[in-house]
C-alpha cells in the first residue's frame, strides 16, 4: 500500500507530535477513501492519488493556525465525505466534531469511516449548516461557497464564551481580496504556503473569522 505509507510519512513529517495510533488511523482513513470512493464519488476520481496531500493535509492546515482546546466542539458545515472534520478530529481526539451535509450519502460515508477508526468524538448529520440549533466554539469548512454566502449560515452557531480563538475556519484558494471585501467581515488570513512546502498550497488560505 504505498499510498497508505506515504501519507504516515507525509504527516509525521509536517506533525512530529502525531503518535503511532494517530499515524496509523490517517492511513487507515487513507485506504478507506479509496475504497469508498469505488462506490460513491466523495473525492473527485482524479484527485483520489492525491488524497493525502490535496484532502488529508489540506484539511489539517486549519490545525497549523489554530489548536482547540480539550472538551471544546467544533462545527464542519459541507462536511463533503468528511472533510476537514475527520482528519482534526484525528489530530485533535479530546475536541468533539459535528459534520454536518446536506447529502445523505456522503454523510453515510462519514458515519462509516468514523465507526471504522473508532473515532467517539465524532457526530453526523444529514441537515443544512441553519438547521442546527446546537451552539459551537468553532466553526469549520473547506470551499463551500462564497463567504458573503456562508457567514449568514453560522452566524448564530456559536456559544458564547470567552476563548480568544474562537470563530470561523475557512479553507478557501485563489486571491481572495475582492470575496473577503465583499463579506464586510473581519477576517485574519493564514497562507499554507508558510507551513507546507507542495506546490499545491502556493494558492491555499484558511480564513479566520473571529467571533466577538
Amino acid at each position: 500500500m504505498p499510498h497508505t505509507t506515504a501519507i504516515r510519512t507525509l504527516l509525521a513529517g509536517y506533525f512530529p507530535e502525531l503518535t503511532d495510533d494517530q499515524l496509523e488511523k490517517y492511513e487507515q482513513m487513507g485506504q478507506l477513501y479509496r475504497e469508498w470512493n469505488e462506490k460513491i464519488n466523495v473525492i473527485s476520481r482524479k484527485d483520489i492519488d492525491q488524497l493525502g496531500v490535496h484532502h488529508i493535509l489540506h484539511s489539517l492546515g486549519i490545525a497549523k493556525v489554530v489548536q482547540f482546546p480539550a472538551h471544546t466542539a467544533v462545527l464542519d458545515v459541507g462536511t463533503g465525505g468528511g472533510l476537514p472534520g475527520l482528519p482534526l478530529a484525528v489530530m485533535f481526539p479530546e475536541v468533539r466534531f459535528h459534520l454536518v451535509d446536506s447529502i445523505g450519502k456522503k454523510i453515510h460515508v462519514v458515519e462509516e469511516i468514523a465507526r471504522e477508526l473508532h473515532l467517539h468524538n465524532v457526530t453526523a448529520a444529514h441537515t443544512r449548516a441553519e438547521q442546527v440549533r446546537e451552539k459551537f466554539d468553532f466553526v469549520v469548512s473547506r470551499a463551500v461557497t462564497r463567504l458573503a454566502n456562508f457567514y449568514p449560515w453560522i452566524a448564530n452557531s456559536f456559544k458564547k464564551t470567552d476563548l480568544p480563538t474562537k470563530g470561523l475556519y475557512y479553507l478557501k484558494g485563489g486571491d481572495l481580496t475582492e470575496e473577503i471585501a465583499e463579506s464586510g467581515l473581519i477576517t485574519q488570513l493564514f497562507d499554507l504556503k508558510d507551513y507546507f512546502n507542495e506546490e499545491f498550497f502556493e494558492t491555499k488560505k484558511v480564513v479566520y473569522v473571529p467571533m466577538p
